[in-house]
C-alpha cells in the first residue's frame, strides 16, 4: 500500500477576491486520509481586483496553515499560473484546484484512494461518471467537453470521460519532469497528451461532483477556448511529439 506525507495543492487565481477565502476554508476543513499534510500554493495571475489583499489577509489570519503565495507581475494565463505552482510543489503528489467553488475539496480523499493503494501515478476526477451531484447548466458546454475528450482519446489511446476536468492529481516527480508550454486554457489537452506518453504511466479516473458557475457568477472559459483546445489536441499529439 502506497503512502505519502504531503499533497501540494496548486491554486491559480485571477480576480477571485470576493470568494477565494471560501475555497481556502473548504480546503482547510478537509481531513485527509492517513493524515496527509496539505501544502497550498496560490498563484495570483496579476489580478485586477482585491485578490492579493484577500489572500494576504487570509494568510495572516490563519498562520497555522501551510500556504505559499506567488504573484505574477503581468497576466500570463491559467496555464502559466499552473506552471509556476507546479514548479514550486514539494509534496509527493500535486493536485490542481481552481479558486472558484465549482469543485469540492471534500473529494480529495476520493482522488487519492487509487494512489494510496499503489495503483495510480495520475488520477483524473471526472464530472461525467458516478452518481455525485452536478449543477445543471449549459448543454453545449457538456457536448463540447465530451467532444474534446473523445478527440483527445483518439490520439492518446486513453478512455477518459473528462479530459477537461480541473481535478488532476499527479505524482510530482512526473509532472515536474514534463515541459509544459500552454499559458492559457490549452493546459488540459497538452498535459493529457504528454502524460499519456510517459512510459508505464498508471492513469485512473474517479467520479466527482460539479458545482458549475454561470458567466454572471464569474465563469471565464468560452467558445474560443474550445477551438484552442482542438488546436492543442492536434498540436501535442501529432505535430509536437
Amino acid at each position: 500500500m502506497n503512502s505519502f506525507k504531503k499533497l501540494s495543492i496548486v491554486i491559480p487565481a485571477y480576480n477571485e477576491g470576493p470568494t477565494i477565502h471560501l475555497i481556502l476554508d473548504r480546503i482547510a476543513e478537509v481531513q485527509m486520509l492517513n493524515n496527509i499534510e496539505k501544502e497550498l500554493i496560490i498563484v495570483n495571475d496579476c489580478s485586477k481586483d482585491n485578490t492579493e489583499e484577500a489572500i494576504q489577509q487570509y494568510i495572516a489570519a490563519h498562520p497555522g496553515q501551510n500556504i505559499r503565495y506567488i504573484k505574477h507581475e503581468v497576466n500570463k494565463g491559467k496555464g502559466a499560473a499552473l506552471h509556476t505552482g507546479i514548479a514550486h510543489a514539494t509534496g509527493e503528489y500535486t493536485l490542481i484546484q481552481d479558486a472558484d467553488l465549482e469543485y469540492d475539496p471534500e473529494e480529495y480523499n476520493v482522488l487519492i484512494k487509487p494512489i494510496l493503494r499503489d495503483n495510480a501515478d495520475v488520477v483524473f476526477g471526472s464530472r461525467f461518471m458516478g452518481g455525485n451531484p452536478h449543477r445543471i447548466l449549459f448543454f453545449w458546454h457538456s457536448i463540447g467537453n465530451k467532444f474534446l475528450t473523445r478527440l483527445s482519446n483518439m490520439f492518446t489511446n486513453l478512455n477518459l470521460t473528462d479530459m477537461e476536468t480541473c481535478y488532476k492529481m499527479f505524482r510530482t516527480s512526473i509532472i515536474q519532469d514534463i515541459k509544459l508550454k500552454e499559458f492559457r486554457f490549452g493546459f488540459e489537452p497538452e498535459v493529457t497528451a504528454k502524460i499519456a506518453r510517459v512510459k508505464d504511466i498508471r492513469i485512473y479516473e474517479v467520479g466527482i461532483s460539479y458545482y458549475g458557475r454561470t458567466y454572471a457568477e464569474g465563469k471565464k472559459i468560452g467558445w474560443k477556448d474550445g477551438f484552442r483546445a482542438i488546436y492543442c489536441i492536434l498540436k501535442y499529439n501529432i505535430f509536437s511529439r
